[in-house]
């Protein structure tokens, strides 16, 4: 299992758009992932369950991802947030 905390930079928080981004790159991966924030924590692989976190710009959040290709999920998804989300 492998993890890594980032701060959403991206103005706008993670949104409708920004969510769906984050999933879309998530479900490019195999590895079962998990975000958390405030204590919660999703399915990254799920609109529903990332909208439901409502997490704002500047809020930390940690991704974790256990499987197979646990590495580069990590790696795209963070370097995704760390993007802005662009």
């Amino acid at each position: 299992m492998k993890e890594a905390t980032v701060v959403l930079k991206n103005e706008e928080g993670l949104h409708a758009r920004a969510a769906a981004m984050f999933v879309r790159k998530a479900n490019q991966y195999t590895s079962d992932i998990t975000l958390t924030s405030e204590q919660e924590e999703v399915n990254a692989k799920s609109i529903i369950g990332i909208m439901s976190l409502g997490i704002f710009s500047g809020q930390e959040m940690l991704i974790r991802a256990d499987g197979a290709d646990e590495d580069e999920a990590i790696q795209g998804l963070v370097e995704l947030i760390e993007s802005g989300i662009k």
